[in-house]
């Protein structure tokens, strides 16, 4: 009898246990109104049951707007240089297509990444060429948007030499410098609540969002000795090259984008890029040069500050939005990682 009762208490345990864990888990939902899942209330799986976990190394809880399958996913919000929308290293872009491909720009100028009626995104490049090179090494160290009518700008900020205790963000919005306090989990929104920061560390990560439009994963990190030794970057002693890993998620962007990333998503996009190359490089300068950050005057730019698209102008499909999973792709950057 005693050995069914201890049994009994240790099985109404586990029901309670299980009970608590399914009523931790959050309800989110979706807000982008062209979404088939619009307001439609979801809970998050067990594995990621928050979409702020406490720790900022688990997964997320988020609900994929694009996606016609209305359910709570997991993700990391930290940028995946090897999935759709990835802008890293030197810097290796992974397109709408999942095709990888290099844009070397040059130092010390700017250029659109995407360009929509709506939305404007530019990167400024930073950069060296060493005695011999017919071009420059080159990393994007600030990225310029352009929402509405309002400017948002976010920077890794220059280090003779890296220190992960020290932040290397700064932001602005509206040509005003931001302050977003340091630690995780912390979290600025705009007035208009057209904006959101969202710290994914303590420091040097971040999440910004720009409801219903676009969602931005940013790290920063230094040119490392091993890089520099087996690229030959010749990196000198006083500046790491601190720079931006980049991942994006678009909404609804319209059939006709561009830039450099944003041609990626056009429907009936032939990507250049030669596959089987161990660095195929698109090129695009002239078409993509802006004069500074936060302008919109490419020769290929279409942004304008009211823009706004057509129904029947949106893309709704999952493939050309960027959240197609592409992860399984090598960090070598040759060639396809996955296909239309």
């Amino acid at each position: 009898m005693k050995i069914f009762s201890s049994s009994c208490t240790l099985l109404l345990l586990f029901v309670a246990c299980l009970v608590l864990r399914v009523h931790g888990n959050e309800i989110i939902t979706c807000t982008n109104k062209k979404s088939p899942c619009f307001l439609k209330p979801l809970k998050c799986p067990n594995e990621c049951p928050k979409k702020i976990p406490s720790n900022s190394k688990a997964k997320a809880c988020y609900v994929n707007c694009n996606s016609p399958v209305c359910k709570a996913e997991c993700k990391k919000k930290k940028p995946n240089c090897n999935g759709p929308g990835a802008a890293c290293l030197d810097p290796r872009f992974i397109g709408g297509d999942g095709i990888v491909f290099y844009f070397h720009g040059k130092s010390n100028e700017h250029f659109t990444l995407v360009s929509d009626p709506n939305l404007q995104i530019n990167a400024r490049f930073i950069g060296l060429r060493p005695a011999g090179r017919q071009r420059d090494f080159t990393w994007i160290q600030a990225l310029g948007i352009l929402s509405g009518s309002h400017t948002f700008s976010v920077e890794a900020t220059k280090a003779a030499k890296w220190d992960e205790d020290v932040d290397h963000l700064k932001f602005f919005y509206d040509d005003s410098e931001l302050i977003v306090p340091e630690g995780y989990p912390s979290l600025w929104v705009s007035s208009e609540k057209n904006i959101q920061v969202e710290r994914t560390s303590n420091k040097n990560s971040v999440l910004i969002t720009f409801p219903d439009v676009a969602e931005i994963s940013i790290n920063v990190v230094p040119v490392t000795k091993e890089d520099d030794r087996i690229h030959k970057y010749n990196i000198p002693s006083d500046d790491c090259f601190a720079h931006l890993e980049v991942q994006f998620q678009f909404y609804g962007l319209s059939k006709n984008v561009e830039g450099i990333l944003g041609r990626t998503y056009q429907p009936d996009f032939v990507n250049p890029a030669k596959p089987g190359v161990a660095m195929p490089i698109v090129g695009g300068e002239d078409k993509y040069r802006t004069s500074s950050l936060l302008d919109p005057n490419c020769a290929h730019c279409m942004f304008s500050p009211a823009g706004e698209l057509n129904e029947e102008d949106n893309i709704l499909d999952e493939r050309v939005q960027g959240s197609i999973d592409c992860t399984s792709g090598s960090n070598s950057g040759n060639g396809i990682v996955c296909r239309k």
